[in-house]
């Protein structure tokens, strides 16, 4: 029978020069001597051999080499059921398998979904592009489709190839997105894109959504199946669409999971299938091992329900090559990294999380990321996700690439991203990295590297435009959830609604109150009378934004020293200092972020490379003042004073900032309930100040509720015993004043014991009335 296929179809197919092989690959019908026939061709680089097939009579037909010996086509009388077969050999073996090209369709990609990512609006784009597994035809497999607009062609590579790009070439469905169908593979497949680009230039890539990825310092996507986990978080999930964190107690405990603590590397590594994971290589610490998703579940949880924090922020956990980097430079945005278990792994622990009432944050980063071959940049061999223009598209100093937000498909990329993590892993919140390196186009840069903006300012557009569209769109499918803004200046409107002109957060870091703070309290406590406006600043703009008081580990690293290592004085006064410094923390309106290990007070700066100093523990003044956390926590949670009107300005009246003299401050938080208030007295100097008068905004007797002085936290004990009485004296603007004992370095929280004050009115009235009879 004669050859139907050209020389040129060939070539174009051995050379990978056909953006859709799936017109000449696969089975055709054609019309040979006036008689419809059936066509099928294959190229199979590792074949001498080649046979079609019949999934019905399983009789094989032979194929003929066509202009090369790895390509062949088979002629055929009838039309094949779409079940056939390829049948090859190669050296002394023979192999069966299905014929990719036979599945035309890209079932799970419509039209509209092409039409939606290219504008930009495709919300849901990590269920279209990345590796999913379908049922096509009756066959099971995966499909494989990737972004690459400027590729000349795409290649699936894998084990189940032995990575050769020859094997699977995509096809170009529209806009630049390629697909392929795959039969017969399943989850754990490991893959890359070949991508080749005009020049000829050939990368290997990660899939940019792919879902699982192999452990550094390897790089191969995995196929994963993130709908099989069985959640259990229902009632959670519905009662926080029905609240309003900015009204509810929010303290955080921040964590990098990698150093956080380890297990021993003899000790396998638990996942939540039974199965023993192996230990990632590259080890930060001899003979240690990372804990796992699984594992932590055991360890972490427990701490933090024992410590009382209401959410835990997880740093960067999408995959990340460089253990130093913390996770700030991402190469796989929709991969939870593998350091520490499977997907499902991390959906359990997170399952877990809310079983035992604890938020999880994780911080995200679409501001930048790294060079690294195998990531975004230069992805089809052009500056595809990257601006090309490095004064635009480059942040030198760190090394990594700025995304191209004027691009409708880079913000599909990253919005998307942001509701992946609330869709599939059910997180409770986003921190959003670096956003002032977003906003201005001038971040980091000298006049003459940078562009200005279409009206010749610095504000970079695209970007605002980016955040507004990603916030708007968390907050509208997932109410209920948080927002924060890492920034740093003075942009405004960071933490208000789109609607209004905001950036649409919910919270902001307030990086002036901790920058003030941190000075205040590293100064020597008889030079604080010089600076008290360091710790008073803060209210004249508290109500600009909805601010996040964050002690977050960027303050613990780089020479900064550890919070402990920052404070003066003896270790007694380093102690007391902290105790002070986090109390006021907690009393000052906003929501609180606090980095692991100041719990205990490490000593040490934050390490990523080990894990935290455990063993201190076993001393007396840090086992306090953990106790003192917990005590903290406590006690914020069961004060609606301190958090349900933190962003109005009647949750909030000082009583006296000025008594620099005595480095004293005092204020009133509020409650929604008028009559629910407590009052706060910070002394924050070694003096003992046995009496010291403070006004009052209501008369009767006040309990000591709190003070960071416990003898059981590492203090002196200096209390209030007994609850003070208020007195007719009017002070600091208040009507009445009590006489109060301030411990050295200490806080007091007081307020006011109504049942007590009711009972010594009563008394008072009937000793009145009594006097009157007689």
């Amino acid at each position: 029978m004669p050859t139907v296929t050209t020389s040129e179809q060939v070539h174009q197919i051995v050379s990978n020069h056909h953006d859709n092989p799936h017109t000449i690959l696969g089975h055709h019908s054609i019309e040979l001597g006036g008689t419809m026939t059936w066509l099928v061709r294959t190229y199979l680089p590792r074949a001498e051999q080649a046979w079609v097939i019949d999934p019905v009579s399983q009789k094989e037909y032979p194929m003929t080499s066509v202009h090369n010996p790895n390509f062949f086509e088979c002629i055929l009388e009838q039309e094949l059921p779409p079940q056939y077969k390829l049948k090859y050999k190669s050296g002394d073996d023979y192999f069966t398998i299905y014929d990719p090209y036979e599945f035309v369709e890209a079932p799970h990609i419509s039209d509209l979904d092409l039409h939606l990512f290219a504008e930009g609006n495709h919300h849901r784009i990590y269920d279209k592009l990345g590796a999913h597994l379908l049922n096509i035809k009756g066959i099971e497999g995966v499909y494989f489709s990737v972004w690459a607009p400027n590729a000349r062609n795409i290649s699936v590579i894998g084990d189940f190839n032995n990575w050769d790009g020859r094997e699977h070439q995509m096809r170009k469905l529209g806009v630049g997105v390629w697909g392929i169908f795959i039969p017969e593979l399943g989850v754990n497949t490991q893959y890359k894109y070949e991508i080749k680009n005009y020049e000829g230039h050939i990368y290997e890539k990660s899939d940019p959504y792919g879902f699982f990825q192999e452990v550094r310092p390897n790089t191969a996507s995995i196929v994963a199946d993130l709908d099989q986990y069985e959640w259990n978080d229902e009632a959670w999930l519905k009662q926080r669409e029905a609240s309003d964190p900015l009204k509810q107690p929010v303290s955080i405990y921040e964590l990098h999971l990698g150093s956080w603590l380890h297990a021993s590397a003899e000790e396998p590594m638990a996942l939540l299938s039974g199965e023993v994971a192996p230990i990632p290589v590259n080890e930060t610490k001899e003979g240690a091992r990372y804990l796992s998703y699984y594992e932590l579940v055991d360890k972490l949880i427990p701490y933090v329900v024992e410590m009382g924090y209401t959410h835990i922020e997880l740093l960067p956990i999408a995959e990340h090559p460089f253990d130093g980097s913390w996770g700030y430079q991402v190469t796989g945005y929709y991969a939870p990294t593998s350091r520490f278990g499977r997907p499902e792994d991390l959906m359990y622990f997170i399952d877990q999380c809310h079983a035992n009432g604890i938020g999880v944050l994780v911080d995200w980063v679409p501001g930048h990321f790294p060079k690294d071959g195998h990531g975004l940049a230069f992805f089809d061999g052009t500056h595809l996700y990257e601006h090309a223009d490095p004064r635009k598209g480059e942040h030198k100093e760190w090394g990594t690439l700025i995304f191209n937000y004027n691009r409708n498909e880079i913000r599909n990329f990253l919005v998307a991203n942001a509701l992946f993590w609330f869709d599939k892993y059910h997180i409770d919140g986003i921190r959003v990295d670096a956003v002032a390196s977003m906003l201005y186009l001038d971040y980091d840069r000298e006049d003459g590297e940078w562009l200005p903006n279409d009206y010749g300012g610095n504000e970079h557009l695209e970007a605002v435009d980016f955040l507004r569209q990603t916030n708007n769109l968390i907050f509208k499918y997932y109410p209920g959830v948080i927002s924060v803004a890492e920034e740093s200046t003075a942009w405004p409107m960071v933490s208000r609604p789109t609607y209004l002109g905001g950036l649409g957060f919910n919270l902001k870091w307030n990086m002036g109150w901790m920058h003030d703070n941190l000075s205040y309290f590293s100064t020597d406590p008889w030079f604080r009378q010089h600076n008290q406006n360091s710790i008073t600043f803060s209210m004249w703009y508290h109500f600009s934004e909805n601010y996040m008081l964050a002690l977050s580990h960027d303050e613990v690293v780089h020479g900064k020293s550890s919070i402990l290592g920052k404070m003066p004085g003896d270790d007694w006064q380093k102690f007391a200092n902290v105790r002070a410094l986090f109390t006021y923390m907690f009393m000052h309106p906003g929501k609180n972020t606090m980095f692991m290990s100041m719990e205990f007070g490490q000593w040490n700066e934050w390490n990523v490379w080990t894990d935290l100093n455990w063993d201190l523990l076993d001393h007396e003044p840090h086992a306090k003042l953990k106790s003192f956390f917990a005590a903290l926590n406590a006690f914020y949670k069961e004060q609606p004073a301190l958090y349900e009107l933190d962003f109005e300005e009647e949750g909030f009246d000082w009583i006296d900032c000025s008594d620099n003299q005595n480095s004293v401050v005092s204020f009133v938080r509020r409650a929604k309930d008028p009559k629910d208030f407590l009052v706060v007295v910070c002394n924050f100097t070694p003096q003992l100040h046995p009496h010291y008068r403070v006004g009052m905004p209501e008369a009767g007797c006040y309990d000591e509720v709190f003070t960071s002085d416990m003898e059981t936290f590492g203090g002196s004990n200096n209390k209030n015993f007994g609850g003070v009485w208020t007195e007719e004296w009017g002070m600091h603007g208040q009507p009445y004043s009590a006489d109060l004992c301030l411990p050295s370095l200490g806080v007091v929280v007081l307020k006011i014991n109504r049942e007590r004050t009711a009972e010594a009115i009563a008394s008072q009235q009937s000793q009145t009335e009594s006097h009157s009879l007689t």
